[in-house]
């Protein structure tokens, strides 16, 4: 079994070149929710709906999440009657948040409905939310606190970044599949997510950092920059404002002692030499994951 920790379009885009070198039912992904939102009354896990659209084939690839084909008369008609719309939302999509709602009014837990979209959607991949219990990532910015939401898509992460703090994070505790996961894998994967938004909200619930670090020599991290820029979202910005170097040595110095190989891209191939004097282990391939070749050149070099 690999344990893959997982944030969003990265994340989606890894496990899926994953699946086509390795069968799909040995993989765990451990994701992120600190992004979870509550709004119009329903309860929304981007990573999570990101990752089982894209392995279930139905994912927007043009905007990076949401559903292909989708529609948007709800949103419109919302917005028409000066409803808050900032946070857009497509009717297909809209299923699955109400879907979710109800089944966390049942009783059901975060844990339980993941799987029970994962069998509608047809994912062979086992999703695993951290935990069960409340988190949100919180942004203290050059405007204001900020919901990561409001952060990410209201203001197009386009503010200047103080801190970053994971609220509930102390009190959280791992679900027993995701601390499962994490320990009784042959390996853990940090898949080439946001390290500040994505993968360190995962880190701050329980024991997970410490199980990490305790099997360092398992534990492989893809770069998710690539010769000083990533390739979506603001983990280059948020790296340089909250004081790291904007590379793949940054990203290092963020996981510290977490990580025994990084598989970096072959444009950092000048860093390799610095990474191994760290003493990590060090594989340079591509990491650009726009074609299925590539995509399993990354996913033997993660394996091997």
């Amino acid at each position: 079994m690999i344990c893959v920790l997982s944030g969003g379009v990265g994340a989606a885009r890894l496990l899926r070149a994953l699946s086509l070198v390795v069968e799909p039912t040995q993989l765990r992904a451990v994701v992120n929710v600190g992004d979870d939102l509550e709004l119009h009354g329903l309860m929304i896990c981007p990573d999570l709906d990101t990752i089982n659209y894209t392995l279930a084939g139905l994912n927007n690839d043009v905007t990076g999440w949401g559903l292909a084909g989708e529609t948007w008369r709800v949103m419109s008609e919302l917005a028409a009657l000066g409803g808050a719309s900032w946070f857009s939302l497509g009717d297909r999509d809209l299923a699955t948040h109400l879907y979710r709602t109800q089944r966390l009014r049942e009783g059901a837990t975060k844990t339980d409905v993941t799987r029970e979209l994962s069998e509608r959607f047809g994912v062979a991949v086992t999703l695993l939310p951290v935990t069960n219990d409340p988190v949100a990532t919180v942004f203290d910015t050059a405007i204001g606190t900020l919901s990561f939401q409001e952060y990410f898509v209201r203001h197009h992460h386009d503010v200047v970044v103080r801190s970053v703090r994971v609220e509930g994070a102390r009190e959280a505790r791992l679900t027993p599949e995701a601390h499962e996961a994490l320990s009784a894998s042959a390996s853990v994967v940090i898949a080439p997510s946001n390290p500040l938004i994505s993968i360190d909200p995962i880190l701050q619930i329980g024991d997970a950092r410490a199980l990490l670090r305790a099997r360092r020599d398992d534990v492989v991290a893809v770069s998710p920059i690539i010769a000083g820029a990533a390739l979506k979202g603001p983990a280059d910005r948020l790296l340089g404002e909250l004081g790291f170097a904007v590379s793949c040595l940054g990203v290092a110095d963020f996981y510290g002692d977490l990580v025994g190989t990084w598989i970096i891209d072959e444009r950092d191939e000048e860093h390799a030499e610095t990474l191994r004097a760290r003493g990590h282990r060090v594989v340079v391939t591509t990491t650009i994951m726009s074609h299925e070749a590539d995509a399993r050149r990354l996913a033997q070099a993660v394996l091997a």
